[in-house]
This record gives structure tokens, C-alpha cells and sequence, in this order.
């Protein structure tokens, strides 16, 4: 109920205004929850006992005590009964000391049926406590008549609003502050109802919850503001009904204490809003939802146009200025929002660049990093209005009267700057809505920093596993390579899944998959090195268990540098070295691999596994079958053993390899992802492309939490013309006979071109083998996408080039086979080793060469 200006300073004295106009003593009224929490502090209050809202509000009442309550207080407590309770207390003031008080405090009932305690405080003169139960000191006549004494000298004097009214609900009497809220005097009032006094909805509310207090007996509390109030910040009222009752109990009539408690609104809006943000901005880690996020938030509570733009740096990936404020500052509109549909009021369509003049409001926000607020009759707006015109048209045409421009700065770094407009509201902005943009701007700077560093990580460990996939191009005749990888796209970051395919010598291949543990650029910077690991290792032939057991090697090492590297701090406690023991043998940068070689001349497909799942097999016909590959221990263990499985596949047989989280989401559970991915391989596809993609349309219909590498090898087998065998005596005369054998082979795959070269390099090897090695030698041939010469003997020694003198006779012929061919190696056998060499055939004479797809 709104002060009428009019009526302001009229003066009210007399009986009718519960007793003489005189100087009134210092009365405190608070309110206290059903939990003993302060709820409302006054200002009487503020000045009685020293402590400010902001000391007090969300406090235990008991906080105040300077001793215990009363004990007819406690029986009171107890009882609950239905009228209050006043008495002496003893209250501490903010300065140390001791304040005798009296205090009323009266039970009431909200609208929503909640109870809170409206608590009336003085000193101690002010309110005499009521008579104990069987107090034998004074006669009932005189205790009445000394009480409504005493009442109507209160009531007068009590800096409150406060009415009373009879059992029609009529006013009776008010005192100076009531007659000054209303803008009545109490000759004016008296007989009157509230809805008779004044026509406004919240008074004709309050008309209509006397009637109920009347009728029911139980006091209410009533919160609510005038909607038609000329102030900038409407007041906020909380009035308090109370029924007053005679000595048996029957309701006479209530009384009406209102309460100002706009500063305790305007705190508790502004903390509504602000956990309103916090659990609405931020709910991803997209720098644009998030912006957009912080823009509806604003929007829904108390601007009518918003937008979030981003230093132009910022927008792409790169560190600001550190003055951005010193000269004109790019940016990039990243959202916006307003309460008219389409954001008419715009001058930049989302996703726009502009720059904003050192002298505008988001520059000087920039400026002096903090918010600051115009009216558009400002001339900084009008400036910066004018040089825009459509931003000009824009506030005419809607009537844009307030500016506020905050800037988003997180951990130390300016990001953007959001900017709040206002013209469907009356209200300019004041500094409390300056106050409740910065905490809800300061809370979406943090979240789109936190958006951008990862978005920026995940770009990083995007690009890095990329890099580190297989390219397309590569050669090779054993098999037909389709793959896919999909990242997860969660706060984790991108992990360490990862798959190869690795060119070996004999026209072999090898096929790997596998998954460090962890996510973000440490897993991919982890996943790159086993990679680089596993190359190195498969390229000197290394069978499957045995280049697992290198690579479970090369993780405990990683992961006892990584822990020395840490700095530990000193370890004395057994816990501890017991924690050391542990991590040692666990490995912290745990990983699953696994590993096969797949020979196009034998079929013969060797896998073994380090805690991976093992490869699913597809026959001609779409026949799925699971093979069974021990699983062996992850990466990092140590200490146990891997075992190669070998395995003979029929001829255009596929061999599937994954990372589990193909088979794992949310909605299902490993077992059921394997069945469906049996499935799928089941039905028909004309290419490992075509499997692939079926694959993926049936498990992954939505993103995963997990990242998955898939790749599918549909296995091609050489067929006997395009491999030649001869063995080789161990004699002089065996080198040229090996010569002229290569040169009718040749001659029989027409690589006539081919010859010479090839004749040099039989000559070189098979000699070497003669000479250095033991029998049995063989000599063997292979076409596939280039030309491979292998020399194999009983010999586990393997060669080595080595620089000749001049003088010397011999030592150049492997430095010979190096420079006439594109590459050559050893690998070992079961029964010695074997030396070959590898020559590129022109396009026209590869055999069918195939591509590799990613």
C-alpha cells in the first residue's frame, strides 16, 4: 500500500491515532521462520540492536540472545497455542553489549499455509510482558484497562504501519504511520473497509484475507507490491493480519502491521535469478549455447533485449589483447534474445562481425572492467547511436530508454562483452539490476571459458589422432580396408581410441586397434607414442605376442616416467610406499590393443590381444562367427603372458576390429552391442565401405560416450602365379642359375623392364646367404602391388650395411640392394630369417593394386 503524496505530510494526532503525536521510541520489527531463521530485518531493527540487513537475513534468531529465553517463552514454544507470546528478553548489540527488550511475538500463516513469526521489539518501557498465569498482584479490571493504556500508547508511537479493525473487517483506529501509508487520516477511514478505501487488486486481496482471518481465527502473512507504484523500484509490502482475541478466546476484531521489506525482495529476486543461472548457462560445453544460454536467462527475468558478443580473437581460437579497450575492438554477435520474436531491435544478425568505437558502452565496459549503465539520452549512446542507423531507427522505433553493457571476463582473461536493452519495461535500469547483470555474466564468462578451452583442447586431440590415422593411397594387394573413427562429443574430452593398418614385408599386413585410458590431449599424446611403437615394432617382423609384450614394456616405462617426473612429495608412511607398490603394478596409463598379421599367400590371419576384444570373423555368405583370442592382460601390467591365436580364413573373408565403445551406450550393455553388431555383419554388402556404414547406421544412431574406431578388412588371397618358390644350393655356381630363374619369371609376369635390376639384387642377396648364413636357402618371388625378392636361410644373424674403403673387395652389396630398391629389411623366422627387398612397379604393371580408405 503505497504512500500518496499528497498526503504525505499531513499531521494526525489525538485519541483516533491510539493516543498523543509525540516522539516516537525505537520499535524493531523482524520476521522469523518456522526453522528460527531471520527472514526479514527492518530498519528500526538495524538501528536498535546495530546489525544490517545483510548481517542478519538467513541468521539463527538465537544468534541475538545474550541469554536463554524465558521459560513462560518455552512453555509457549511448546504449547503452540494460538495467540503470542510477549515478555522481556535480553538481546546482544552489535557493539558488544547487552540491550534489555521487550518483544510481541504473534504466530502467522502465509498464503501458502506456511507459518513464520512476525517478532515487535523495543526497550524494555516500550512493552510491559503480560501477566503470568495466576498472578495474584492486580485484578483482571485493572490489568485490562492499564493494558489497553499501554496499547494505545504504543500503537501510536510504533513507527509501523498498524490498523486494527472489527469483526466486519471495518478500521477502527490507525496510527501515524498507517494513515501516512494510506494517505488518509483515521476520520476518513474509520467504518471503512479495505476495498471500500482504495480499488487496487493487491488491497482487494488483503479485503478478502481479513474476512478469512475473522472467520478462521489464524493469523496470515501476505507478501506482495503495487503494480501502479510511481517509484523506480516498486515497494515491496508484507503485511502481517493478526486476530485479536478476548480472554476465552472469541475473535473481536484484527489488527494490520505492514512491513517495507523491498531491500529483503530485491536480495532474495536477485538470488533467484542468480541460482536460475546457475543451473540454466553452462548445461554444454558450446561457447555459442552457452552465450545463447546466459541471453534467455536475461531475457526471462528482467531485460527485453540481450546480445553476447565475443572479442573477434576470442571467436577464433586465439588469446585477446591485453588492452582490448584502446582503440576500436573487433567482435563477432555470437547470440541474442529479445522479447519480440525474430530480435527486430538488431543491427548484426548472429554470427555478424562489427567493431564498437573506443568511446561506446561495451568499449568502456571493456575499459574499466566492470559494467556501466546509460540511458539512451546519454551522449556516449547517442554518439554511438547515430553512427549506426539502423541502430538509431532501432531505438525510435522501439523505444529503447536503458543500456547496460557488462563486460565476460573469467581467470583473469576478457572474452566478450553482453550488452541489456530495455522498452517494453517501464523501469529503467537501476543499480541492482546492474548488480544482477554482473553476477549472472560473471557466472557465463566462467562456462564459456571453460567451453573454449575445450573447445580448443578437443580441436587440439582432433588434430593430433587425425594426423595419426592411416592415409589413403596405400598400396597393397592383401586386403580391401574400409574404417571409421567418431569421436564423443562429452566434457571428458577426445580419448585415445585408435586403428592402423601397416604395409609388412611378404605382401603381409597388419591390423591393429586399440584404447589408452583417459581422454583429452594426455591420452591422445599417449595413444601417438604406442602407435609409433607399434609401427617401429611390426616393421622388423615381430610376431603378435611378442610385439605386445615390447609395447606392455614401453607403457611401464611411460608410466615410471611419468610418475618421477611428477615430483612426488616424500613419501614416509607405509600407506604410501603401499599406494607406490600398487600404481606400479597397475600402470596408470593403462591400454588395450589389439594386434594381427594377415598373409594374402598362406590365408593365415595371427591375432593376439592385450585386454582388447578380440576380432569378429565374417565368411563368404555372411556366416559371423567369434573367434577366440585370449584376452591377456592391458597394456601396463607386466608380468604375464600374450598368446597368438593363429587363423585360417577362407578365401574374400572379412575381419572386423573395434574399440568397445561400438558396442557400449547408455541404453545397453556390451553383450547386447556385440549381437547387434553379429547382426548387422550378417547382412549383405558389396563392399567393406558398405559394411562399414551398415555397422555404424545400426549401433550408433546417436553420439556415444565414448569414442569408437572401427575398421573392417574384407582379406584377398594371392593366388600361386603370382608367387614363385626355388631353393638354392649352397654352391658358387647356384648364384647365376638363381639369375637366369629370376629372369624367365620375370619374363613370364611381363616385367621384362624389371629384370636387370631384379638379376642385381638376386645376385646380392642369395651370395650374402651363401657366404654368411646356413642351409636351407630359398629363393621366393612375389607380384602383388610391387615386386618382392626374399632370400631365407637358418640363420638367426641378421645383417647389417656397413660403409667399404676403397680397397676393400667386398661390403657394398646391401648398400647396392638399398639404392636399387624402394626398401628392404630382415625379419626373423621360427627356423632362422629372411632378407628382402622391395621394388615400385609402374601403374601399368601392378597386380590389381588396391586403395585404403578413412
Amino acid at each position: 500500500m503505497p504512500m500518496r503524496k499528497d498526503e504525505s505530510t499531513r499531521s494526525h494526532g489525538g485519541a483516533e491515532e491510539f493516543g498523543h503525536q509525540r516522539a516516537a521510541p525505537l520499535s524493531a520489527a523482524i520476521e522469523v521462520d518456522v526453522r528460527g531463521y531471520i527472514t526479514a530485518w527492518g530498519p528500526d531493527a538495524a538501528r536498535l540492536l546495530g546489525y544490517q540487513p545483510g548481517d542478519m537475513l538467513g541468521h539463527p534468531v538465537r544468534d541475538l540472545l545474550a541469554g536463554d529465553l524465558p521459560a513462560s517463552a518455552r512453555r509457549y514454544l511448546r504449547a503452540r497455542p494460538g495467540d503470542g507470546w510477549s515478555g522481556p528478553i535480553k538481546a546482544r548489540h552489535r557493539g558488544g553489549h547487552r540491550v534489555q527488550l521487550t518483544v510481541q511475538a504473534h504466530p502467522l500463516t502465509d498464503d501458502r499455509g506456511g507459518i513464520r513469526w512476525l517478532v515487535v521489539a523495543g526497550p524494555a518501557a516500550e512493552v510491559r510482558p503480560g501477566p503470568e498465569p495466576g498472578d495474584p498482584g492486580r485484578s483482571e479490571e485493572q490489568l485490562s484497562e492499564e493494558e489497553r493504556l499501554l496499547e494505545s500508547w504504543t500503537l501510536a508511537q510504533m513507527p509501523i504501519p498498524v490498523a486494527v479493525y472489527n469483526t466486519q473487517a471495518r478500521l477502527v483506529g490507525a496510527n501515524v504511520a498507517m494513515t501516512r501509508l494510506m494517505g488518509q487520516s483515521v476520520a476518513q477511514m474509520r467504518g471503512l473497509r479495505l476495498r471500500e478505501m482504495d480499488p487496487r487488486p493487491f488491497v482487494q486481496e488483503l479485503d478478502r484475507l481479513q474476512e478469512q482471518v475473522i472467520r478462521t481465527g489464524e493469523a496470515i502473512r501476505h507478501e506482495g507490491f503495487d503494480p501502479l507504484s510511481d517509484e523506480p523500484s516498486k515497494p515491496a509490502w508484507a503485511v502481517y493480519l493478526i486476530p485479536v482475541k478476548d480472554a476465552v478466546g472469541v475473535v473481536r476484531g484484527l489488527s494490520a502491521v505492514v512491513f517495507d521489506y523491498s531491500e529483503q525482495h530485491r536480495a532474495r529476486r536477485r538470488l533467484t535469478i542468480v541460482n536460475e543461472a546457475s543451473v540454466r548457462i553452462g548445461t554444454t560445453l558450446d561457447v555459442s549455447r552457452t552465450a545463447q544460454e546466459l541471453a534467455d536467462v536475461a531475457v526471462d527475468r528482467f531485460a527485453d533485449f540481450v546480445t553476447v558478443d565475443l572479442l573477434d580473437a576470442i571467436y577464433h581460437g586465439q588469446e585477446p589483447m591485453e588492452s582490448p579497450a584502446s582503440r576500436a575492438v573487433d567482435f563477432r554477435r555470437i547470440a541474442q534474445q529479445s522479447v519480440l520474436e525474430g530480435c527486430p531491435e538488431a543491427s548484426l544478425v548472429a554470427g555478424g562481425a562489427d567493431s564498437w568505437p573506443e568511446y561506446s558502452p561495451p568499449a568502456q565496459a571493456l575499459a574499466a572492467g566492470r559494467g556501466v549503465r546509460h540511458s539512451t539520452g546519454d551522449e556516449e549512446i547517442r554518439r554511438w547511436t547515430r553512427e549506426v542507423p539502423h541502430r538509431a531507427e532501432s531505438v525510435r522505433r522501439y523505444g529503447i530508454h536503458s543500456v547496460m553493457a557488462v563486460p565476460l571476463i573469467a581467470r583473469g582473461t576478457t572474452l566478450g562483452v553482453a550488452m541489456f536493452y530495455r522498452h517494453r519495461t517501464r523501469d529503467p535500469f537501476d543499480d541492482d539490476d546492474l548488480l544482477l547483470a554482473e553476477e549472472i555474466t560473471a557466472r557465463a564468462a566462467v562456462c564459456v571459458d571453460n567451453a573454449r578451452h575445450y573447445t580448443r583442447e578437443r580441436a587440439v586431440s582432433l588434430a593430433i589422432q587425425r594426423s595419426m590415422l592411416p592415409r589413403t593411397g596405400m598400396r597393397q594387394m592383401a586386403a580391401s580396408i574400409a574404417s571409421r573413427y567418431i569421436p564423443a562429443r562429452t566434457a571428458a574430452g577426445v580419448g585415445g581410441d585408435w586403428f592402423d593398418v601397416i604395409r609388412l614385408s611378404g605382401a603381409r599386413i597388419a591390423l591393429v586397434v586399440g584404447d589408452v585410458v583417459g581422454h583429452g590431449v594426455h591420452a591422445v599424446a599417449t595413444m601417438g607414442r604406442l602407435r609409433t611403437a607399434v609401427r617401429t615394432l611390426a616393421d622388423i617382423g615381430l610376431p603378435p605376442d611378442e610385439l605386445l609384450t615390447h609395447l606392455d614394456d614401453l607403457v611401464l616405462r611411460l608410466d615410471e616416467e611419468e610418475f618421477h617426473t611428477g615430483e612426488p612429495e616424500p613419501r614416509h608412511q607405509t600407506g604410501d610406499l603401499v599406494a607406490e607398490e600398487r600404481k606400479e603394478s597397475t600402470g596408470e596409463l593403462g591400454a588395450t590393443c589389439l594386434y594381427g598379421v594377415y598373409d594374402p599367400i598362406t590365408r593365415t590371419a595371427s591375432f593376439a590381444s592385450a585386454g582388447h576384444p578380440a576380432p569378429v570373423v565374417v565368411a563368404p555368405g555372411g556366416v559371423v562367427t567369434l573367434p577366440r583370442v585370449p584376452p591377456g592382460p592391458p597394456l601396463g601390467v607386466g608380468g604375464l603372458p600374450f598368446e597368438t591365436v593363429d587363423l585360417e580364413l577362407p578365401e574374400d573373408s572379412t575381419l572386423v576390429l573395434y574399440t568397445d565403445g561400438l558396442l557400449r551406450s547408455a541404453a545397453r550393455d556390451p553383450d547386447e552391442g556385440l549381437a547387434l553388431l553379429c547382426r548387422a555383419l550378417a547382412g549383405p554388402a558389396e563392399s567393406a565401405e558398405q559394411m562399414c556404414q551398415s555397422v555404424l547406421d545400426v549401433l550408433t544412431p546417436e553420439r556415444g560416450t565414448d569414442d569408437i574406431a572401427l575398421l573392417i578388412a574384407r582379406t584377398r588371397t594371392l593366388d600361386a602365379g603370382s608367387v614363385a618358390t626355388r631353393d638354392v644350393p649352397a654352391t658358387a655356381a647356384t648364384v647365376a642359375e638363381a639369375r637366369r630363374w629370376t629372369s624367365r619369371q620375370l619374363t613370364a609376369w611381363g616385367l621384362e623392364e624389371a629384370i636387370f635390376t631384379t638379376e642385381l639384387v638376386v645376385s646380392e642377396l642369395v651370395t650374402n646367404a651363401i657366404r654368411h648364413a646356413s642351409s636351407p636357402i630359398q629363393l621366393r618371388l612375389i607380384h602383388d602391388a610391387g615386386l618382392i625378392c626374399e632370400v631365407s636361410d637358418a640363420s638367426s644373424t641378421a645383417p647389417h650395411m656397413r660403409r667399404a674403403r676403397s680397397f676393400d673387395e667386398g661390403g657394398r652389396g646391401l648398400l647396392l640392394v638399398a639404392q636399387l630398391t624402394q626398401r628392404w629389411g630382415t625379419r626373423q623366422t621360427p627356423h632362422g630369417k629372411v632378407i628382402w627387398a622391395e621394388q615400385s612397379l609402374p601403374p601399368s604393371r601392378e597386380n590389381g593394386a588396391l586403395s585404403f580408405s578413412a
